[in-house]
């Protein structure tokens, strides 16, 4: 069983930047996959990145290549995402996953484990 909790949501302006970070507690595998996704107001649910955690490959989204990192840390069970460049479309509850022998990074149904999210918001 893993927990995630994530933090460092807000408001911000356009162009500007906001860190988030997951602190994950229980097994973490060396073999899991980290994500986060966003969600904003009447839309699906949307992948933005990934990071194996084992090697620390990641994946990104078309829409937030260049803008967004993903980051980890082992020794602490942290996982971030740092924003620049922020934009209204990004806008959205950002939530932080965790699943285990992943196959499509980029799909949420493969993530067994869910936080609770974080809001984000971008003002023009």
């Amino acid at each position: 069983q893993v927990l995630l909790v994530e933090s460092g949501g807000g408001l911000v302006q356009a162009g500007g930047s906001l860190r988030l970070s997951c602190a994950a507690s229980g097994r973490t595998d060396r073999s899991y996959v980290m994500g986060w996704f966003r969600q904003a107001a009447g839309k699906e649910r949307e992948f933005v990145g990934a990071i194996r955690w084992a090697f620390g490959n990641t994946l990104y989204a078309d829409s937030v290549v260049g803008r967004f990192t993903i980051s980890r840390d082992k020794s602490k069970n942290t996982m971030d995402l740092q924003m620049n460049s922020l934009k209204p479309e990004d806008t959205a509850v950002y939530y932080c996953a965790a699943g285990i022998n992943i196959v499509s990074m980029t799909s949420p149904l493969e993530y067994n484990y869910w936080g609770q999210g974080t809001q984000v918001t971008v003002s023009s």
